[in-house]
């Protein structure tokens, strides 16, 4: 795909990362999907469903005209962009999640086009920023859950899929 415009930079980035997210799933096991490092911890399958959730979210609140991630507490717009999620739990379930909620927040986020992404949203810590920008930090807040993954892959001593990918294991 030639990437002409900056929506598309963006765009082709949150695809990299949430493929990435994808390939560590698909690297843990079964029993993996439900290993808890910590008792506060989430397990890989709950980090799923977060990142399913805050993506739906992040394209829910970006694409709408009246955009702003401080009208409603952050569960609330949670609740409001992710409603209606199917329960997830097997890995084959998980995937279909990343992929069907990427696919939706792709397509809202390619409607609303880029002039609409470059105007100013208001962020959750009250500053104002271009919705592109912070389109950005939700594909950072996904690369640090994608990081979490290939963590937990380590602690139950499986390689992370990147680190395969690298070495040319896959």
């Amino acid at each position: 795909m030639g990437l002409t415009t900056l929506l598309d930079e963006a765009l082709e980035a949150w695809d990299y990362t949430r493929a990435g997210v994808i390939d560590e799933i698909e690297n843990l096991s079964a029993a993996d999907l439900s290993f808890r490092p910590h008792a506060e911890s989430r397990t890989a399958a709950e980090l799923v469903v977060h990142l399913a959730e805050s993506g739906l979210m992040m394209a829910g609140e970006l694409t709408r005209p009246d955009g702003n991630f401080r009208r409603k507490s952050y569960p609330q717009l949670l609740k409001e962009h992710a409603a209606g999620l199917p329960a997830a739990t097997t890995k084959a379930q998980l995937v279909r999640l990343l992929k069907r909620t990427h696919a939706d927040g792709d397509k809202k986020i390619r409607a609303a086009g880029e002039l609409f992404m470059l105007q100013l949203i208001t962020r959750f810590d009250g500053e104002r920023g271009t919705r592109l920008a912070w389109m950005n930090h939700g594909i950072s807040h996904e690369d640090y859950h994608r990081g979490q993954l290939a963590l937990y892959a380590r602690l139950v001593g499986r390689v992370p899929a990147l680190t395969q990918r690298i070495r040319g294991m896959v």
